[in-house]
């Protein structure tokens, strides 16, 4: 008979009561806690003045205003986790390896777990760039869909997704225009959230731009259970001067790779089709979005 020591056994113990805890993520909060404090810190440190003789210090004088306030977010962008579940997810968001971290997971039975304060700079964004802004991750919320990307999503999500950027559009006046998913930001890189995500029932609600009906043609439109719908769509004629790589970069995109952009254009509005061409039903689209952005 193999025996256990005392401290396997201990061990052990504490494991199953980790497990069996009301609050599981107990510990994580508590180093969580302490990393805000040293921020905290950071901010509260009254900066040094020039010395004479300090050649390294450009600081003269010090005097502390009191006109300032902490950073407000002005864009929010909207991912699917690519992973298999809510826990597997939250995980990998608490594990100081990955460098990886986002505002809001919600959960595909419409749960949202806030991981971090509004005011607080998420790491969601990496490399991306959106109009003139190269740094995403200082300006924006971050949202994660728990969703593998092959997947629809779930109605209680899209339900509790709406319901959380009508709080964070009203708490901190974010334009229309500025709800946008991580493929618009990096597209050579990102494909989330996927072509099956819902942005026009998004840009109806008032998160998000999308297009005018004008000329009458027919597009199939996916739905946040996944199926499609056919629509007949008004859209109006393009005319010959018009340049497709400029409406792209005026919208936002960076064009430096022009096929990823128009890929992740066409993740986000035409969603039955996202190859890196633009076909004659495209551009009728993209001319019509583009006027909106002027």
């Amino acid at each position: 008979m193999r025996r256990i020591s005392i401290t396997s056994l201990i061990l052990t113990l504490a494991a199953f009561i980790y497990a069996c805890s009301p609050n599981p993520y107990r510990a994580i909060n508590k180093q969580h806690k302490k990393q805000v404090k040293a921020q905290t810190q950071k901010i509260a440190k009254i900066p040094e003045v020039k010395q004479e003789g300090d050649t390294t210090n450009v600081t003269d004088l010090w005097v502390g205003t009191t006109n300032f306030s902490i950073r407000k977010p002005n864009f929010v962008i909207i991912h699917h986790t690519a992973q298999d579940s809510l826990e597997q997810t939250i995980r990998t968001f608490t594990l100081s390896r990955t460098q990886v971290s986002s505002h809001y997971v919600v959960s595909k039975d419409g749960e949202i777990v806030q991981m971090l304060n509004d005011y607080l700079r998420s790491w969601h964004a990496g490399r991306g760039k959106w109009g003139h802004d190269t740094d995403l991750n200082s300006s924006s919320i971050g949202i994660e869909l728990d969703n593998n990307g092959s997947e629809p999503f779930t109605e209680a999500q899209i339900e509790s997704l709406l319901r959380l950027l009508k709080r964070l559009k009203e708490d901190y006046n974010i334009p229309t225009a500025n709800f946008i998913g991580h493929a618009d930001i990096a597209p050579a890189r990102k494909v989330d959230p996927s072509a099956y995500f819902p942005w026009k029932r998004l840009a109806e609600e008032g998160y998000g731009l999308w297009y005018d009906d004008y000329l009458m043609m027919e597009i199939d439109v996916p739905t946040a259970l996944g199926t499609y719908t056919t629509e007949t769509v008004m859209l109006e004629t393009v005319p010959d001067h018009f340049d497709p790589k400029e409406a792209l970069r005026i919208i936002g995109y960076d064009t430096s790779d022009l096929s990823s952009a128009i890929r992740a254009f066409k993740i986000h509005f035409i969603q039955t089709d996202t190859s890196g061409e633009l076909k004659e039903n495209d551009i009728r689209v993209l001319h019509n979005l583009y006027k909106k952005y002027l």
